[in-house]
Order: structure tokens, then C-alpha cells, then sequence
């Protein structure tokens, strides 16, 4: 047999497309050439796989060979076809038993002594064929983070030969049994933080309802420390999202097994450019605010980012998704972030602070604060103030409720939104809000003096209500009332200033 075909699986944004890799092996002068859209990696596994091959100690034909990634026009990027090349190779000789070729999808990058690589996005080509009634034969080095996907048969391999030997029969390759959860990992605690009222209800309000949070304070006043205790209030994931947030780490290489079913948590410095921070790049990659999906996005210092940065984050919060796109090829990545953030009131940090003297002039103040745009500001739910705590009150606070008394609430409070309407407070729509009747009139009428006095835009009156429904769900009550939408206002601090 001198044709031979085996099928393995691309990689296209989270998609894992299939990809028939087909093997002639021809009379003629020595040759090997890859055709159907290879990149340059793609290119170069011929190199690898003639040494795998040989150093394995099978036979590679000196004759003309040609492979061809079919569908043609689909870019190919990356090692993940080595193993089905080499395969196709020996089994268009003669050399491996065809016949079970048929029942696998292989995928893996060869080193030149013919041992397997793990190769990025095993996870996406775990899910793309769960249904398919194959099994995936992929590297060790990916077996367990393929294997999270169940109802799935991943065998995994260590080299080229110990694939060839399960073709055969004669050593079946172990198959990987999917992992039991991990232990949770220890989080800084909520107790920990000393003071802070407001912001620590506001931070609960943030985690029960889904919603964005701004802090603004002096510098040493708890903001970043409010920030990183909010993953450990949030809910538990759920397994759908748990492989959601898993398989996008899965194609940046970044994926940590021992991280399973934990909320990513994600901080980028203040000079991350703009793809850094919603991804990008020729062949698209996701940025950190896919790499946040289903977890929270922590920007410290927000008006040290470049304000066209900043910009890029608009559609997202309002989309949860992020499409990018290049000439040559299109990606979607999911970006159903929590966004927390935190500044300082101006340049020197202390404007406002009784206990601190502010250099700066007024000037200096507002084009500060102008770094952050207003439709950036207007798709930010909660906006409080955090001052700082005189030495007599810091040192006489008692210890606040531990995270786990937190949380207990904010479970409670997502399991009535989730019964109600599917999703968090603040996924709802406006026409969500309308079809509401928890809302009491005298509610709607603080909201709309409010609005009017503070010039709302018809958005924010929207996330006020949002707000305003996940302090109804975190207190078990039912309707609507205007203690709530007066809280919620009170949330909007940076518009009363």
C-alpha cells in the first residue's frame, strides 16, 4: 500500500477542526513535500520525523513522498502532526498495520530520537471528539489535561514505537482515567482585611451578582487586598465552566492541572499593550482577559494604562466575548470576565484624604481621572471610595467575617438568579429588567429622580437595577424596593463627585 490516510485535529481559536492527513509514498527521485496551508513548524517536521523514524528504528523510504493536510485552505501551525505523518509514512510502506489507524485520532510533536511532546491545546481536541466514538492517542505530556474531558478514551503515548507497538497488539497503550478534583487550594482570606465597610459589601454585592467593581482610595487603604480575596468568595465552578476556562488556557500553554476548577485569577501590569490584553498577534492567541474567563481581571493603577488599552476592554464587558480578526483568519474567544480595578483619587494619591497632603493641582486632578474614559466608567457596576483608616481605628478593629461566612451568601444569593432567569444579575438585559415585575414603583421613582439629578445614562439606570436586584437576592427578599436602588446608587460614587 502506497496511500495511506490518518486524521488528527487543527487549532482555530478553541475549535479543534478535523484535519485528514493523507501519505503517498511514489516512485522518483528522493523527496518529501507537505502541502494544504503548512506554516513554518509544519514545514520543518519533516526533519523531525525522518530522525524519529530512523532512530526508532524503522526504515524511511528514499523515494518521493508527499503529504497533503487536508482541507487545503485551513492554516496548519504548530508540531501536532508529526505523529500522524510519521504514521502515515510507516503505514504507506508497509511498516504498521493500517487497519487500526481508523479507530484513533493521533496527535503529538516528535523530538529526533522518536519520543513524544505534549503539544498545546489538547483539552479543545479532547472536546471537539467527545462524541465522535474514537479515542485520542496523544503525548504523556497532555494526558492529563485531555483526560478532564469524560465520556472520551485518551490513550496516551511516550514514543513513536510504543504507538507502533500498540498497532500492532503487542503493548496497548495505557489508557488515562479522568482525574478526581484536586484539593482546594488555601486563598487569602477576607478576615484579613481590617475596616472597610463599604468596600467589603461592595465586594460581596460584586461576587453575588456577577458584577465590575471600582475602588478608589489612597495608596495603602486595602484595594488590592479587597481585590485578591474575591476569588475566594466567589461560587464554585461549575464543570461547564470549569472546561470553558480550562480550555483556553489549555491553547495559551498555560494550563495547570493542579489549578482544575479554580477561578483564574488574573493581574497584568499596567504597561500590558492592547493584544496583551484582549489577544491577538498573526496567528490569534487569547489575551488576558480570555485567559480571566469565568474568573476575575484585576487592574491595579487603571489610569496608568494607556487610555486606548483601556478602550479595547468596552465591547467585552458588554459582549463577554472577544472576535479577532486578521486577514488571513478570524478567532473567537469567550471573555465572561469579572472586571476589579483600582486607583488612586490623583497623581500623588492623597486628594481627599484628611490625613494626607495633596500636592496636586485641579488640573492635574481632572486630566487624571480623565485617563478613564466615561463609557469605560458607565460599564462599571459598583464605584466606591476606600479611605484610609486612622492608626487608633486600624489597630482597635475586630476581624471581619472569614471568606467561607462570605461566600455561604453568595452562593445562596447566584442559586435564586440562576433559578430565576438562568444566569447572574448582571448578564440581564435591559428588555430582562422591563419583563421584571420584582420592582416596585417607589423604587423606579427614586431611580429616575436619581437619574435625573446625576444625569445617568439609560445604561447605567440599567446596572443600578442589576445592582439593586443582587442585594434583593443577597438579603432573601423578593421585590425590589428603594432601600435596595438606594444602596445601588450609593454604588455609584464616582459620577456624585
Amino acid at each position: 500500500m502506497s496511500l495511506a490516510r490518518i486524521d488528527s485535529l487543527a487549532q482555530l481559536g478553541l475549535n479543534a477542526p478535523r484535519v485528514h492527513v493523507e501519505v503517498h509514498v511514489s516512485g522518483g527521485l528522493p523527496a518529501f513535500h507537505i502541502v494544504g496551508l503548512p506554516e513554518t513548524a509544519v514545514k520543518e517536521s519533516r526533519d523531525r520525523v525522518r530522525s524519529a523514524i530512523i532512530n526508532s528504528g524503522f526504515e524511511f523510504p528514499a523515494r518521493r513522498i508527499t503529504v497533503s493536510l487536508a482541507p487545503a485552505d485551513l492554516p496548519k501551525e504548530g508540531g501536532r502532526y508529526d505523529l500522524p505523518v510519521a504514521l502515515g509514512i510507516l503505514a504507506a510502506t508497509g511498516q504498521v498495520a493500517s487497519e487500526r489507524l481508523a479507530e484513533s485520532i493521533f496527535l503529538g510533536e516528535l523530538a529526533l530520537n522518536g519520543d513524544l511532546r505534549a503539544v498545546r491545546g489538547a483539552l479543545p481536541a479532547a472536546l471537539a471528539i467527545r462524541d465522535s466514538g474514537r479515542r485520542l492517542v496523544i503525548p504523556e505530556g497532555a494526558a492529563a489535561e485531555a483526560a478532564l474531558v469524560s465520556g472520551l478514551e485518551i490513550a496516551c503515548a511516550s514514543s513513536l514505537l510504543a504507538v507502533v507497538a500498540d498497532l500492532f497488539g503487542q503493548a496497548p497503550l495505557p489508557v488515562v482515567d479522568t482525574p478526581a478534583p484536586g484539593p482546594a487550594v488555601t486563598t487569602a482570606d477576607l478576615a484579613d482585611v481590617a475596616g472597610q465597610h463599604q468596600a467589603r459589601r461592595a465586594l460581596e454585592v460584586a461576587a453575588a451578582g456577577g458584577h465590575s467593581l471600582l475602588m478608589v482610595g489612597p495608596p495603602g487603604t486595602g484595594k488590592s487586598m479587597l481585590a485578591a480575596r474575591l476569588p475566594g468568595i466567589l461560587p464554585a465552578m461549575s464543570e461547564d465552566e470549569a472546561l470553558d476556562a480550562a480550555a483556553v488556557q489549555s491553547i495559551a500553554g498555560r494550563f495547570d492541572p493542579a489549578r482544575w476548577r479554580q477561578r483564574p485569577f488574573r493581574a497584568p501590569h499596567h504597561t500590558a499593550s492592547g493584544v496583551a490584553l484582549v489577544g491577538g498577534g498573526s496567528q490569534p492567541r487569547p489575551g488576558e482577559i480570555s485567559l480571566a474567563h469565568t474568573g476575575v481581571l484585576f487592574l491595579d493603577e487603571l489610569p496608568e494604562f494607556d487610555r486606548k488599552v483601556l478602550e479595547v476592554l468596552r465591547e467585552p464587558l458588554e459582549s463577554g466575548r472577544i472576535v479577532i480578526s486578521r486577514a488571513a483568519r478570524q478567532a473567537e474567544f469567550p471573555a465572561r470576565f469579572q472586571l476589579v480595578a483600582a486607583m488612586n483619587p490623583c497623581p500623588c494619591g492623597y486628594h481627599g484624604d484628611p490625613q494626607g497632603e495633596c500636592r496636586c493641582t485641579i488640573d492635574q486632578v481632572r486630566r487624571y481621572c480623565d485617563r478613564v474614559s466615561g463609557p469605560l466608567l458607565d460599564r462599571i457596576d459598583l464605584q466606591v471610595l476606600v479611605p484610609r483608616l486612622k492608626p487608633r481605628e486600624l489597630s482597635q478593629q475586630a476581624k471581619g467575617e472569614r471568606s467561607a461566612e462570605v461566600r455561604a451568601r453568595v452562593e445562596a444569593a447566584r442559586e435564586r438568579q440562576l433559578a430565576r432567569h438562568g444566569k447572574t444579575n448582571a448578564e440581564l438585559s435591559a428588555a430582562d429588567i422591563r419583563d421584571s415585575d420584582r420592582i416596585q414603583p417607589a423604587a423606579i421613582d427614586l431611580l429616575d429622580t436619581a437619574a435625573e439629578r446625576l444625569g445617568l445614562s439609560a445604561r447605567a439606570h440599567h446596572r443600578i437595577l442589576r445592582v439593586a436586584m443582587t442585594i434583593t437576592d443577597l438579603a432573601a427578599r423578593e421585590s425590589v424596593s428603594p432601600l435596595e436602588v438606594g444602596e445601588a446608587i450609593a454604588y455609584r460614587q464616582l459620577e456624585r463627585r
